[in-house]
Order: structure tokens, then sequence, then C-alpha cells
């Protein structure tokens, strides 16, 4: 798995058990061919007719590295997987593969509130691991507005919601890229303005959020809330799926709300970034304050992982980036994340060994640093 000519110490290092900083539940029940093919890929759509998600980077790397997890031969066609996967049952598929992945603790965000979804805790005792909750802001306004009679309740109730949650919180994530792109204005919306707005949304509360104003609202709400606790906050930011633009879920769009969030102390984490992945490393290169990641980048990239991964380090500060594997739906996405995180940085470190340019202490704290002690830090685990 790892490459060859790796010095023992950095094997070592990058064998060692992770911290996977963002991930997802994974389903408890068993999926039909249909539903596993939509639940390895960002799309929403089926496969054209004659076709198969399996045809993707992704679909490739299951069948090489998850098929023998399941005790089949590499390259197992996608019927045989899948009547193995049946044959096992979805309980013995998740921990197997949970547990190959070598993770140590799982950060959960909890969102997206789905009953068929492992929860924080089963996501540990699956995985073998520990297991903590990050809480979605946007899931936290959607059952405040449901229940809120007034504008004035509507802003102290999700004040206090967003309090009593991070209490038993690791940190906060924003889908603001979704909800409207990463180029809100990024100042504190006034009070005034809240207030209309909250109007116009206990109108129709059921709605998903979109207002420009009360997701800033929420964002400079759950920040102070942040402060106070010492919780990072995590953002969305690039490829995801087709409720994203991409051109505006670009972090460097973020700049002018980073830089005032950096004399507050809040970390700011920057998730997946691909394919702005230099843009981020940018970003947490020149504010202290900022940390990145490739989550689900790495699974569905898979054999070019590397690449992605190598052009992150060109620029980042090796204490700032972290590992997660996104994976939510199947238990796959978090053993491909963790391989390909693994792989990937093997190479980068192999390459950098062999050309003098790096210790194999060098490699091997860095080694250590991204896959679980940065995570550590920051999130006081």
């Amino acid at each position: 798995m790892l490459p060859a000519n790796l010095p023992d110490a950095v094997r070592d290092a990058l064998l060692a058990p992770l911290v996977d900083h963002h991930c997802h539940g994974v389903r408890r029940d068993e999926v039909s061919r249909a539903q596993f093919e939509l639940l390895i890929t960002e799309g929403a759509a089926p496969a054209p007719p004659g076709t198969t998600h399996f045809d993707t980077p992704a679909g490739v790397a299951i069948r090489r590295w998850c098929a023998p997890v399941l005790d089949l031969e590499p390259h197992a066609s996608p019927a045989v997987y899948l009547a193995r996967r049946r044959e096992l049952g979805a309980g013995e598929v998740n921990r197997r593969l949970l547990r190959a992945a070598g993770v140590v603790a799982f950060l959960v965000d909890t969102g997206l509130e789905e009953p068929d979804l492992l929860t924080a805790s089963e996501m540990g005792r699956h995985g073998g691991a520990a297991a903590d909750e990050i809480v979605r802001i946007e899931q936290i306004e959607q059952d405040v507005a449901e229940v809120a009679p007034l504008a004035v309740d509507y802003m102290d109730s999700l004040a206090d919601e967003l309090a009593a949650r991070a209490a038993r919180a690791v940190a906060f994530k924003s889908i603001i890229a979704y909800r409207h792109g990463l180029d809100f204005d990024p100042s504190r919306p006034s009070r005034g303005s809240v207030i209309a707005a909250a109007n116009r949304r206990l109108a129709d509360p059921k709605e998903r959020l979109t207002d420009p104003v009360l997701l800033r609202h929420l964002l400079w709400a759950a920040v102070d809330v942040a402060r106070d606790r010492g919780l990072p906050m995590q953002f969305h930011t690039g490829f995801g799926d087709p409720d994203v633009e991409l051109h505006r879920a670009d972090p460097a769009l973020l700049t002018v709300f980073i830089r005032a969030l950096q004399p507050l102390n809040v970390p700011v984490v920057l998730l997946h970034c691909y394919p702005f992945q230099r843009q981020a490393a940018y970003l947490a290169n020149v504010y202290p304050h900022v940390y990145v990641d490739l989550g689900l980048t790495l699974t569905h990239t898979a054999a070019g992982g590397a690449r992605v991964l190598e052009e992150m380090l060109e620029l980042v500060p090796f204490h700032k980036q972290m590992f997660s594997s996104d994976c939510y739906g199947v238990a796959e996405t978090c053993h491909l994340g963790a391989l390909y995180f693994r792989r990937g940085l093997g190479g980068v470190l192999a390459g950098r060994i062999d050309e003098g340019e790096w210790s194999v202490s060098d490699a091997a704290r860095v080694a250590h640093m991204i896959g679980s002690g940065n995570a550590r830090r920051v999130y006081r685990l």
C-alpha cells in the first residue's frame, strides 16, 4: 500500500491511527445496487443506460481496495462485490471497513438527521474508535425557525440553541457554500435587517434557509459562541454535490471574513477545497487561524489524489493540514479516504526524502501532525 522505499519510522507514522476530523454517518441498512451507486458519487442521477458509477476513480478503487476487506479478490466485479456485501450484512460490512481505515477518533457532522445513518456514537462503536459531534449550524437554524413564534424569539432562541449544542460538540460547521455561496457580505447584519428577514422567514419556516441576511446572522451568532467556547468553525468549500455552484465555493472568497475572525481567535477549517487546494493552502499560509484538509477529494480522485495532495503541500504549513474522509452513506468512503491519504502522503514524503530535501525524522513528524496531531490540538481532543 505504501511506497517500498519508505523508512520504517515514516511508514510507522503513516500507519498510526488517524483522527478523521470530518465525516458523516454510514447507512445501517442494506442498500440496492442503484442506491449504492448513488452513494459513491457526488452526482444525484443514475449513470446513463449501459454505464455504471463503478466506472469512476472511486468505483474502481472500491473494487481494488475494499474487495479484499470483504474477503474477495482485488478487482472483483461490481456484481460479485455487491453480492458479497449483501451476504455479510450491513453491520459486518461497516465494522470491517471502518476498522480497516485505522481511525482512532471520528468527528461526525450530525446535521443530516437521516434515521438510516449511524449516529456519532455508533460510528465509534462500529469503527472501534472514539467519536464526537460536529454541529451543523444551518440545521440548528431550521429547528429554531420551525418553532419560534416571533422574530425576537427567533433571534434569542437561535443564540441559546447554538450555545446549548456547543456544550457537547467539538466544532461548528457551515454549509453556506450550498445555501448562498462563499461570496457573501462578510459584515454583521444590523438588528433591524435581521428582524425584517426573520419575519419573512417565519412566514414559511419549513423552507431551507437561503436568505443572505439570516445566513450572515447565523454565521456571526455561531462565531460568538465558538469564540466563547473555544470551538473551530468548519466550512464546506469546493467540490460537492450538484447543489453547490463551484465558482462560488472557492475558499478565497472567504478572505475578508477570515480576516475579520483573526482577532477573535476562532479557528477556521476549510474542508475539501478541490479544485481550489492552492487557494486554500495560501489562506492557511498567511492567516494563523486557518486550517485545511482535502476530505472527500482523496476518495473521489483515488489514484490521482497524490497529485492533489502534493499541490496542497506546496505552500500549506504542515501544522495547518488535517485528515478527513468525509465518509457518507457507505463505509467504503471511509476506508478509501484513509487509504489514499496514507498512499498519497507516503509518495510525497518518499520523494522528498529521496531528493535529500527532508530528513527521515522530518517526514515522520509531518505524517504524525497531519494524520492526527493537528486535529487533536485544534479540536482539543
